[in-house]
């Protein structure tokens, strides 16, 4: 009872905050919680996040397969000072994703402080909800910097 009120408080706010990602996916998983077909679940948290991140770099790099990138574009990514700020946040990102599963590994409590936070992000912030991980490394991060005072 408890976690179908949860995942209906997610909706809400999902419609509330005009985020369709946050919307749709409460409404989807509530559905699975109503159909009682739960053990389907496993499933969609592990491969589906592989599933997911992988359909999120196809999308990213499907203008480099429509040729719709040139060689300028490439040698701008060095030169400009929006391609660098690029590359270094692809650095950092990148940096923080892998903070973030290690702090996942080791603190799973830390989900509920992460989903909490994603949701009142894309819900009152126009935030969008894919990268758990780099904020996961955030939270590693700020969590490192708060336990060092």
């Amino acid at each position: 009872m408890f976690h179908d009120l949860c995942l209906l408080l997610l909706l809400f706010l999902g419609l509330i905050g005009d985020n369709h990602l946050v919307s749709v996916s409460s409404a989807g998983l509530l559905l699975v919680r109503l159909l009682g077909i739960g053990e389907i679940l496993p499933y969609i948290q592990g491969p589906g996040l592989r599933i997911g991140l992988t359909l999120l770099v196809l999308s990213i790099l499907t203008p480099l397969a429509a040729e719709k990138l040139t060689a300028k574009d490439f040698i701008g990514a060095f030169v400009t000072p929006q391609g660098t700020a690029a590359i270094v946040g692809g650095i950092v990102g990148a940096y923080l994703g892998a903070k973030g599963l290690d702090l996942l590994q080791t603190h799973p409590e830390s989900i509920t402080g992460l989903v909490i936070g994603t949701i009142i992000g894309a819900a009152f912030f126009k935030g969008i909800p894919v990268g758990p991980l780099v904020a996961a490394g955030m939270a590693a991060l700020l969590a490192e910097l708060l336990s060092s005072w």
